[in-house]
């Protein structure tokens, strides 16, 4: 696929970073140099300098012939000029656009074709704040991802000693689960390494456990693998930009929120926006306020600043002071795996929550969402399974029958608005939407494969 990225920023780059490994023909669009430089040093593609929306920009990097251009520039008006400019000169097939403001994702009618036409809307702010309020939802999980339209998740957590599976074969957890319940683990990592899971598999204390369940279940399934969490309360958020500002107004009418913002005209126009929130001036990193504001009790200390080296003293200095769990956004993936090992309990990053969302819309077979894991190493994904046991791969077939590549495993099936647990003997029907667990990247395109219809599907 020949793909035109315009914005050689954090997320451009994570997504050059993304498609480029997968056979595509990558250009990049950038006004610095020097991005440009870096990207094209460490991956296979080229770059463009100049302007994202100027049409003899656009035709150097190809757009005549593009499959897809990417919009994902830091200008949400320069992303939409640019897929304007996109059709109307040059007819290109698919256009996404990344849009940070809700003045503009609020007028959906705004991207009709007619008026200016983006396919897909990217709105990572809007992506990250939903993320991260399912991890306030649910205590104790590292990562919660919605597929079937939020009917099932994929839940990550920690075993730890006292859950009642901790310790014991996979085939017992039936006899613990009440009548009616299930659920399916798709995956455990011990210290770094892949376990395929089957009902031998002894859960350790330490490990990593992704498990899928309806959304009713969850707190069933974590009750297995770990002490409950006492519900969250008490929420302050560092930083007042959209993510801020938006996950307390999303938050507080269950829980107790504050927010500390350090500009007083922003923290003003916040506070105009939220009913029930608390809206503080002042510095995350201000150890005074702090303690003024009670983060020893406090259950939850989100840190969302632009700033990561911010993001991760602030973080530091919470912890150290009694906070119970803290989350942090950081941006430059060389950060990640270094606090997530120390004070830091979850760290979010902004690109890979992002790039699952553009994976959705470039891959091929029929993909309804994808999830991107592990830095980008796994991938949860959904997609649909259709024709007839002639054309497809996968329809009229049990799942010990069709050919996963290695170590993918399918966790649940999502058929009519039904969530069924997925065991070796579940057969896949027309229409039915297929939850994989690829524990390999590498292996997508076999994936891919695996679902697209062949040329006797009528």
């Amino acid at each position: 696929m020949k793909i035109v990225i315009l914005g050689a920023g954090q997320v451009g780059s994570t997504v050059a970073h993304s498609l480029s490994g997968e056979e595509n023909d990558i250009t990049v669009v950038d006004i610095n140099a020097n991005h440009l430089k870096e990207l094209q040093d460490r991956l296979d593609i080229r770059g463009v300098l100049g302007h994202a929306s100027h049409p003899t920009v656009l035709v150097r990097a190809g757009i005549e012939d593009a499959d897809l251009v990417i919009a994902l520039t830091s200008s949400d008006e320069v992303n939409m000029t640019a897929c304007q400019v996109a059709y109307t000169l040059y007819n290109t097939p698919t256009r996404i656009a990344r849009i940070r403001s809700s003045e503009y994702i609020e007028k959906p009618r705004l991207f009709e074709r007619e008026h200016c036409p983006v396919d897909v809307l990217i709105s990572p702010e809007t992506l990250v704040t939903e993320y991260i309020a399912r991890l306030i939802e649910y205590p104790g999980a590292l990562q919660v991802l919605d597929f079937a339209d939020g009917r099932a998740q994929l839940v990550a957590t920690q075993a730890y000693a006292g859950g009642p599976l901790v310790g014991h074969r996979l085939h017992t957890l039936r006899g613990h689960m009440p009548a009616g319940a299930d659920a399916r683990i798709a995956a455990i990592y011990r210290q770094d390494k892949t376990i395929i899971p089957d009902g031998g598999t002894v859960i350790e204390e330490n490990d990593t456990v992704f498990f899928l369940a309806a959304q009713r279940n969850i707190r069933l399934m974590m009750k297995e693998l770990r002490p409950l969490d006492n519900p969250v309360r008490r929420i302050i958020l560092a930083g007042g930009g959209n993510i801020g500002s938006n996950l307390a107004r999303q938050l507080e009418r269950k829980h107790h929120v504050k927010i500390i913002e350090r500009d007083p005209e922003r923290a003003g126009e916040i506070a105009e926006n939220l009913e029930k929130a608390i809206v503080l001036v002042g510095d995350c990193a201000d150890e005074e306020l702090l303690r003024e504001e009670a983060i020893d009790t406090t259950d939850v200390y989100c840190v969302l600043t632009n700033d990561d080296e911010a993001n991760i003293l602030s973080s530091m200095l919470a912890k150290r002071m009694g906070a119970d769990k803290v989350i942090a956004i950081i941006n430059r993936p060389s950060y990640v795996d270094l606090v997530e090992s120390s004070s830091i309990d979850i760290a979010v990053s902004p690109q890979q929550i992002t790039i699952g969302a553009l994976l959705t819309h470039i891959r091929r077979g029929n993909m309804v969402r994808i999830h991107s894991l592990r830095r980008g190493a796994a991938e949860a994904i959904e997609a649909v399974a259709m024709g007839d046991k002639r054309s497809s791969r996968v329809v009229g077939r049990a799942i010990e029958e069709i050919d996963l590549p290695s170590g993918t495993t399918i966790p649940a099936v999502d058929r009519g608005e039904q969530v069924i647990i997925a065991h070796h003997d579940t057969e896949i029907q027309d229409n039915d939407h297929v939850i994989l667990f690829v524990p390999d990247k590498r292996q997508i395109a076999a994936v891919e494969r695996l679902f697209q219809v062949g040329a006797l599907f009528l």
